[in-house]
């Protein structure tokens, strides 16, 4: 069984949404397979609690124009991990510290991700290219303190 064509059109909504309010690490995960109670999980990235907030009010807002209302709605209060249930779409906005602790991606890996294309993105650009929920990717060329130890050594006399 995969999502019907409604959950994966909605999904998309709330993911150029959280696009349009900056979100980093969109991913549509299709768990139709896997849980009888919804078709895809939306999950995507707030650097800090304000834009997760701003994030959550995009997608509610481009969800009700597009007809959609949300049955249950948890953790809006503490900002860090906001659940959306549309019941054939859930959408999940975390702060990214629970993104990387509670890594629903690595839990959900089995399930195909149905591709995002950033519509406010030039045609054939890609997203922050580096960028990563983990920091993997993020150095940047400083000298390491090894090294500024080293040379502290060697500027004294022994």
């Amino acid at each position: 069984m995969t999502a019907t064509d409604r959950a994966l059109s909605i999904a998309q909504v709330a993911a150029q949404a959280a696009a349009d309010k900056k979100a980093a690490d969109i991913s549509i995960v299709d768990v139709s397979d896997r849980l009888a109670i919804t078709d895809c999980f939306v999950i995507v990235t707030g650097t800090n609690e304000r834009q997760v907030g701003a994030i959550v009010d995009a997608v509610e807002e481009a969800m009700r124009e597009a007809g959609e209302k949300p049955v249950r709605r948890e953790g809006e209060r503490d900002g860090r991990w906001v659940l959306l249930d549309y019941v054939d779409v859930v959408v999940h906005v975390q702060h990214s510290e629970e993104r990387v602790y509670y890594a629903l991606d690595r839990l959900w890996k089995d399930c195909p991700t149905i591709p995002f294309v950033d519509a406010a993105l030039p045609e054939g650009a890609t997203p922050e290219a580096g960028a990563s929920v983990d920091g993997a990717g993020d150095e940047q060329d400083e000298p390491s303190v090894e090294a500024d130890d080293e040379q502290a050594v060697e500027g004294t006399d022994r």
